[in-house]
């Protein structure tokens, strides 16, 4: 397994990757959210707009071909986000979110910030992949996100330790 930075050459396969795990990941809601959503945050554009303006993604590299990939930003001095962490279902549990995930972990530290928060939909089993893994649940909330969708979250927290 090998995780490396991510490319404007690798958008498209991000987006592929992001369209196979949204349809089995996300069954329960509904298809026009799914696709709003998915051009709300894996657009060319808009995917671009992320890469220049302090998004680092990462993707995990098996047999030579990407089965995921991780997206993470600086907040402040103290906190990054995990904006994304999709791995291709086929490929779930072989260590790949792991190894993504450990790679966030290390960017955060290299910038000096003692907390990775996330959002994950309540739903959503990958809420225990991060607790397992060392995040708490901070809290609930119900983020707006435009054409009447909600986000419905558990914003979760790791603490980093140096």
């Amino acid at each position: 397994m090998q995780i490396r930075k991510a490319t404007i050459a690798d958008i498209e396969t991000i987006q592929s990757i992001a369209k196979t795990t949204w349809a089995n990941t996300y069954t329960f809601l509904p298809q026009g959210q799914i696709e709003y959503m998915l051009e709300l945050m894996y657009s060319n554009n808009s995917l671009l707009e992320q890469m220049s303006n302090n998004h680092q993604f990462f993707v995990a590299i098996n047999d030579e071909k990407i089965i995921g990939f991780a997206s993470v930003s600086k907040q402040d001095e103290n906190t990054c986000k995990l904006n994304k962490l999709y791995v291709l279902p086929t490929t779930q549990k072989t260590g790949a979110g792991k190894a993504l995930l450990q790679r966030v972990v290390a960017y955060a530290k290299e910038n000096g910030v003692k907390e990775i928060q996330l959002q994950v939909n309540r739903n959503n089993n990958a809420k225990d992949f991060y607790l397992k893994h060392g995040f708490t649940i901070l809290y609930e909330a119900d983020f707006e996100i435009g054409n009447g969708y909600f986000m419905n979250d558990y914003v979760m927290s790791l603490k980093l330790l140096f």
